[in-house]
């Protein structure tokens, strides 16, 4: 089958990318393997690398680079948000609370996606919706398996410990009380990329009156068991 573009370069360059697939190569292996020229093979290897498309291992050969991780990525949280919003609803007609997705940027979580509850009380966030890292069960989640430096800098304003985050990684979900609003309680748990990495958290959240002061006790099981689900969504995703 051919599988050109018809585009001379764009063919070229991808002929660069389905060499180093196979793992770190030298200029002359990649020569070897694209059966380019020496000088094109070289100033499509070095552009990629402009481009963050190819980068270099600690002995100078060229390996694929971080901008194709983005952008797969990308196209994982675009599965996440199609499979998001069921996962939510049937955990907000299990449990009768607000259902949320959140993910991180930077020092903030945004709500990507939500189940609202119908009528009664309600903690209503918006999609859309950014909140602080510093406070609530899915700042916890979206922070408990940072690298240990993103970890201590997230826990300098935070109205949560390292101690609450230990427990978090132990049990594997999160809750809080009162501490992003007064009078609202949540749990949350995490949803993870195919490598392992936590990429959002699902939460539900609504009044003390009815989560009570131990949240976790009613709902973390089927808090989990949504995140669960949508951490194979991205496993099935990236297979």
């Amino acid at each position: 089958m051919d599988n050109s573009s018809g585009v001379g370069v764009l063919d070229k360059a991808a002929s660069v990318l389905s060499a180093l697939e196979a793992g770190p190569a030298t200029l002359a292996q990649l020569v070897n393997s694209t059966q380019l020229a020496r000088p094109t093979a070289h100033r499509l290897a070095v552009a990629l690398e402009n481009l963050r498309f190819v980068s270099r291992d600690m002995q100078g050969r060229f390996v694929l680079g971080p901008r194709l991780n983005e952008l797969a990525t990308a196209a994982g949280e675009d599965r996440l948000l199609a499979a998001a919003n069921p996962v939510l609803t049937a955990l907000r007609d299990h449990t009768g609370e607000s259902a949320q997705l959140y993910r991180r940027q930077g020092d903030l979580r945004i709500c990507v996606a939500t189940a609202e509850r119908p009528v009664g009380l309600r903690d209503s966030i918006p999609v859309g919706a950014t909140l602080t890292m510093s406070a609530g069960s899915a700042a916890q989640i979206l922070l408990a398996w940072e690298e240990p430096d993103r970890l201590h800098r997230g826990l300098r304003d935070a109205k949560f410990t390292a101690t609450v985050l230990s427990g978090v990684r132990r049990r594997g979900w999160a809750q809080s009380v009162g501490e992003r609003e007064l009078g609202v309680a949540s749990v949350s748990a995490p949803v993870r990329s195919p490598s392992g990495r936590v990429v959002a958290a699902v939460s539900i959240s609504g009044p003390v009156e009815r989560l009570t002061r131990q949240p976790g006790r009613l709902h973390a099981p089927a808090v989990a068991a949504a995140a669960g689900r949508l951490t194979e969504v991205l496993k099935r995703a990236g297979e």
